[in-house]
């Protein structure tokens, strides 16, 4: 069963999860835990990039980069479906290289559903 990756919507939802487990690293900062009334077949996930990173174009750029990541990422690892994910990005992961970011990532999402 192809398991679809689908996006938080509302403001309560990021709130809660803005109270739960936190891990961070050079590039991002990674929110997760169990949200309520959320369909546990799906992947809960949502990027943000805050305004002090750069313009719009810089902005979609990294969260375009974040999206084909865990894109891999679900195919390639075994993430648990039963968290909700936020993924706050940081400065730091324009100027760097995709394979870098993309390594560091698997490592912190593989520690993270362990």
């Amino acid at each position: 069963m192809k398991s679809k990756i689908l996006a938080l919507s509302k403001n309560e939802e990021f709130k809660k999860l803005l109270q739960q487990k936190k891990m961070s690293n050079k590039y991002v900062t990674i929110f997760f835990g169990h949200l309520n009334n959320k369909n546990k077949n799906r992947f809960n996930i949502s990027f943000v990039t805050k305004k002090k990173i750069g313009n719009a174009v810089k902005r979609n750029k990294i969260k375009r980069r974040l999206r084909n990541i865990m894109n891999d990422a679900f195919k390639k690892i075994s993430i648990n479906s039963h968290y909700s994910y936020l993924v706050i990005a940081k400065p730091t992961m324009l100027n760097s290289e995709f394979k870098i970011i993309k390594e560091t990532l698997f490592q912190e999402f593989i520690k993270i559903n362990k």
